[in-house]
């Protein structure tokens, strides 16, 4: 099985409260980062700026000694230790006591008397390596010009370890701490269109009289849920007069429907000069179609209604076997295999409509043989829980996988069925799926090794003592 985390997705894919907070974490870090490496540079030419300033002033100082003839070999020194002096023939006529011996620490002269130089010298005789600040200065004395070098250690580019890891503490801090505030703020904010989200789902699988909740801030959110609740009021009235028309008009065709069925029959039993047999049965046929199809309009328009049903026991096995045995006879053999016991909480006449229109769909396509069947799946026995099963199986051509979910639309019927009963109403198998679905469960087509396989699955209850 593959992964299906949001690692494995495309970004584009991730939740929103990840994206934003995988957004403001990096960005997050990488202002943190920019800010540390901005100060640490700041922090570092400041203590260079300053140590030069310090190099610079022991430099001056000892200028002033040597003009002054008070100059004393080793050199009196405080915080700079590096100074040398040397005469016009490159000979160090004195230094400082960690200096004694050594070559001299730079050889740049500066440009002009009395101006002062600095360099960055790495590596000049110096036995502890690594690269000094160096300050050069011209010194007058007895006719001669005299350089005086002050160097000390060049500031390190992170300045020092600790503040380094001081740093790096504080981006993995501060990042951390705008991720985490990013994504309680995004959750926070995303909060109400999760209960919206809710609502609209347990609308669609109940009632259209619920409305979403409208948050208190006014924002884009609360227009959201404003817009909605006003599209859910414009939808309800629109199925309410749906559903007021179907039963209006249904109702009002039921008795002209009735008066012309009459009306047939008497011309079949009147005289030579009524109507004819054929043309008779013809006229009753389509009569009896446009009967059951103002019959299935009815119950619809009570299913749309969603009126809620009647929550009794009732016994698979004893409601198919009543109303297989209520069935008029016909040459399709019906084969049952039915667990006892498989108890569901419904509407008895509800679920008696949908097993007959099963039985009556698979009639219509069947050979020679329909087989039904009730099980039980998870539960123990005698105790509520579990699932129950009721399949109708038929030996005909089937239905293509394709085709499936179309049946289950209203007035939908496939070329195979128009063709074994062209009086058909195409509202058997919506029917079916809609009290299915009212009573908690689901209608579905299965895959079978021959014929069209519905399998009706409820919530299993516990059996009546």
């Amino acid at each position: 099985m593959r992964p299906s985390g949001p690692s494995m997705r495309p970004l584009h894919q991730w939740p929103i409260t990840t994206r934003l907070t995988l957004l403001a974490g990096v960005a997050a870090a990488a202002l943190c980062v920019l800010s540390a490496t901005v100060l640490m540079v700041a922090i570092h030419r400041l203590a260079t700026q300053y140590l030069t300033e310090e190099v610079a002033a022991a430099t001056e100082r000892v200028v002033y000694q040597v003009e002054r003839h008070e100059l004393h070999n080793p050199i009196a020194h405080s915080q700079i230790r590096d100074i040398q002096v040397v005469d016009p023939q490159g000979r160090i006529v004195a230094a400082s006591r960690e200096l004694q011996g050594a070559p001299r620490i730079a050889t740049f002269v500066p440009e002009g008397a009395r101006n002062m130089a600095t360099r960055i010298v790495c590596d000049r005789g110096l036995a502890r390596g690594g690269c000094d600040i160096v300050v050069a200065q011209e010194a007058y004395r007895d006719g001669k010009d005299m350089i005086v070098y002050s160097g000390a250690p060049a500031v390190p580019p992170l300045v020092h370890s600790e503040l380094a890891m001081t740093m790096a503490g504080g981006v993995v801090v501060f990042t951390t701490l705008i991720t985490y505030g990013t994504y309680r703020t995004v959750r926070g904010s995303l909060q109400p269109v999760d209960a919206i989200r809710a609502e609209l789902d347990e609308i669609n699988a109940m009632s259209l009289d619920r409305r979403v909740p409208s948050p208190p801030q006014r924002d884009q959110i609360r227009d959201l849920a404003d817009s909605v609740n006003h599209t859910l009021e414009r939808l309800q009235e629109a199925l309410e007069r749906q559903r007021r028309f179907a039963s209006d008009v249904s109702h009002d065709l039921r008795s002209p429907v009735t008066a012309m069925r009459v009306q047939v029959e008497e011309a079949m039993m009147g005289p030579e000069e009524g109507i004819d047999e054929v043309t008779g049965k013809n006229l009753l046929g389509n009569l009896d179609r446009l009967q059951a199809i103002i019959a299935d309009l009815l119950v619809l328009a009570r299913l749309d209604a969603a009126t809620q049903g009647a929550r009794d026991p009732v016994d698979l096995a004893e409601l198919v076997r009543g109303e297989v045995r209520a069935r008029h006879p016909s040459a399709i053999r019906i084969d049952c295999d039915l667990r006892p016991g498989v108890v569901v909480l419904g509407d008895r006449l509800r679920l008696t409509r949908l097993l007959s229109n099963l039985l009556a769909n698979a009639e219509r396509h069947a050979e020679s043989t329909i087989t039904v069947t009730v099980a039980r799946s998870g539960g123990g026995p005698g105790s509520q829980g579990g699932e129950a099963t009721l399949s109708v199986v038929d030996d005909g051509a089937g239905i293509p996988a394709g085709s499936r979910e179309s049946v289950f639309q209203r007035f939908v019927r496939l070329s195979e069925g128009r063709r074994r009963d062209p009086g058909g109403t195409g509202l058997g198998l919506p029917i079916a799926r809609q009290i299915a679905e009212m009573s908690g469960g689901t209608l579905t087509i299965e895959d079978s090794p021959r014929g069209a396989r519905l399998v009706l699955r409820l919530p299993a209850a516990a059996p009546p003592r």
